[in-house]
């Protein structure tokens, strides 16, 4: 029977807390989540949708910020128009086929995006080919960028509106604080947009 070290664990729990915890203490990125909350609540208040991709771990993550907002966060209210670019193995499939695999992002923005969308480019290296192809599509387009990536993911700033850089290289910590970032995110859009119907909804006798 093996026998797991429980040192193994608590250090990987140490190690998420001071990520976590280094970023909640940057002025500067608390300040650009609320600029992402605020840029994705326009686009929708607008008639915008919002556009997500990334690859393996932000793969899934993408169809995870795709679903808080399509079906609901923290309360009940209209669906809001997000969609994952992540989840069509056909058009994945034909375009990684048909135009290569740095192209399944950018040709599916090309059919799907149009001006006043908005589209959230995942990256942990800030390096992925086919995710900074989709940035400068998206850009060409006039659809808003916004990118999450690590400490060395410079390379997508020139094709960012709002880039948000997590403080650590480590590809899972990374993904880690980007969904925190993303849950934060979609609290404050829902308050925004649905807030004053919450509330006389739980006022209503």
């Amino acid at each position: 029977m093996t026998t797991w070290s429980t040192d193994a664990v608590a250090e990987h729990f140490a190690r998420s807390q001071q990520v976590l915890a280094a970023a909640g203490a940057d002025r500067a990125l608390v300040a650009g989540v609320a600029e992402i909350a605020a840029l994705i609540t326009r686009t929708f208040r607008n008639g915008g949708k919002l556009l997500i991709a990334g690859n393996g771990g932000s793969a899934a993550d993408a169809q995870h910020i795709a679903a808080e907002f399509v079906c609901r966060f923290k309360m009940d209210r209209d669906s809001l128009a997000a969609i994952a670019l992540t989840t069509d193995t056909s058009v994945l499939t034909a375009v990684g086929n048909d135009y290569g695999f740095e192209q399944v992002f950018a040709r599916q923005i090309a059919g799907l995006g149009r001006p006043g969308d908005c589209f959230l480019a995942l990256s942990t290296s800030g390096r992925s080919p086919n995710v900074l192809i989709a940035l400068k599509a998206a850009r060409d387009r006039g659809i808003a960028t916004i990118g999450l990536t690590g400490q060395k993911g410079e390379a997508m700033r020139s094709t960012c509106d709002l880039l948000l850089s997590v403080p650590s290289s480590e590809t899972d910590l990374i993904q880690q604080i980007h969904m925190v970032v993303a849950h934060a995110v979609c609290g404050m859009v829902e308050r925004e947009l649905f807030g004053a119907q919450e509330a006389a909804r739980e006022a209503a006798p």
